[in-house]
C-alpha cells in the first residue's frame, strides 16, 4: 500500500507539471493555431517576475499574481508588435517565435546574469506511504486542478468563451456580427502567455528560475498539445494524463530521464497509430 501511495502521488504530480506547462499553449496553439516557439520563455518570464517581485519584498502569493499580469501584459505587447501581422502564416510565425525565444534568452542572461534565482516557500512535509513528500507540490496538484476547471467552465458556459470559440473558428463572420476580433486576438493570446507566466511562477519554488528554463518546457508543452489534437483543452488533459501517468511511474522506478524518454516514444507510438491526435475522432464526430 506504501508503494501504490507514492506511485499515484508521483502520478499527480507528473500530470500536474504536464497540465501546467501546457495549457497556455492549447489555447495559443490550439485555438488560435500561432505556432510559438517562445512559449518556453514565457513561462521563464513567469518565473523571474515572481523571484524578483518576492526578493524586492512582496508575499510570495502576491508576487506569483504580480507574474502572471507582468507576462500577460508583455504578451499583449509582443502580439501587437509581432504576431498580429503572422495571423495564417505558419512558417513565418515559426521563425518570428524562434527569434523571439533566442533574444528573450539573450536579454535575461545580459540583464540578470545567468545564475539562477529562486523562491523560498516553506510548507513542510507530507507523509505519503510512509515517504514524506513537499506539501507544496500539493498545492501544484490543486493549482493544476483548478486551472483546468475554470477554464473549461469559461470556455464552454460564458458569453466570453463562445466569443473567443467562434473568432478562433470564424473571424469573418464574428467580425461580421459586430465582435470586435483583433482585441479578441489580442486577449487570447496574451491569456495564454499569461497562463504561461502563472506556469513558471508555480514551478519556480521547486525548480528555480535559469534563462535556458524555457527549453527544459517547450517540448513537452508542444507534444501534448499536439498528441491531444483538435480540442485543445480536452486533448490536452488527456494526453497530459497518459503522458503525466508514464512518466511518473517510470521516473519513480527508474529515473526521471528515463521518464522523458518513455514519453518522448509513447508519444511517436501515440501519433502514428492516432495522426489526428487523441480528440481526432471525437472531433470529427461531432
Amino acid at each position: 500500500m506504501e508503494t501504490i501511495g507514492i506511485y499515484l502521488y508521483q502520478i499527480g504530480f507528473s500530470v500536474s507539471l504536464f497540465i501546467l506547462i501546457s495549457v497556455g499553449l492549447a489555447i495559443i496553439f490550439g485555438m488560435m493555431r500561432v505556432i510559438n516557439l517562445a512559449q518556453g520563455e514565457f513561462i521563464m518570464l513567469g518565473a523571474y517576475s515572481c523571484a524578483i517581485a518576492n526578493g524586492a519584498g512582496l508575499p510570495v502569493w502576491l508576487a506569483m499574481a504580480t507574474a502572471v499580469l507582468v507576462t500577460a501584459m508583455f504578451g499583449v505587447l509582443v502580439e501587437r508588435i509581432i504576431i498580429r501581422f503572422l495571423y495564417g502564416r505558419l512558417l513565418d510565425t515559426l521563425l518570428a517565435t524562434w527569434g523571439l525565444s533566442l533574444a528573450l534568452v539573450g536579454l535575461v542572461t545580459t540583464v540578470l546574469g545567468p545564475e539562477s534565482r529562486s523562491v523560498q516557500i516553506d510548507m513542510g512535509g507530507v507523509a505519503i506511504g510512509g515517504t514524506q513528500v513537499p506539501a507544496y507540490s500539493l498545492i501544484i496538484m490543486a493549482a493544476a486542478a483548478i486551472i483546468l476547471t475554470t477554464l473549461f467552465a469559461v470556455w464552454r458556459f460564458t458569453h466570453v468563451g463562445t466569443i473567443v470559440r467562434g473568432t478562433m473558428q470564424n473571424s469573418k463572420m464574428a467580425a461580421a456580427l459586430g465582435v470586435d476580433t483583433r482585441f479578441v486576438y489580442m486577449a487570447t493570446f496574451g491569456f495564454g502567455t499569461g497562463l504561461a507566466g502563472l506556469a513558471g511562477a508555480l514551478l519556480v519554488p521547486l525548480f528555480g528560475a535559469s534563462p535556458e528554463m524555457g527549453g527544459w518546457y517547450i517540448a513537452k508543452a508542444f507534444i501534448t498539445v499536439m498528441s491531444g489534437g483538435p480540442l485543445p483543452l480536452l486533448g490536452t488533459t488527456a494526453a497530459a494524463s497518459v503522458f503525466g501517468t508514464v512518466d511518473g511511474i517510470v521516473a519513480f522506478a527508474q529515473s526521471s530521464v528515463m521518464g522523458e524518454i518513455s514519453v518522448l516514444l509513447l508519444t511517436i507510438v501515440l501519433l502514428r497509430m492516432l495522426p489526428g491526435g487523441i480528440t481526432g475522432g471525437m472531433s470529427k464526430g461531432s
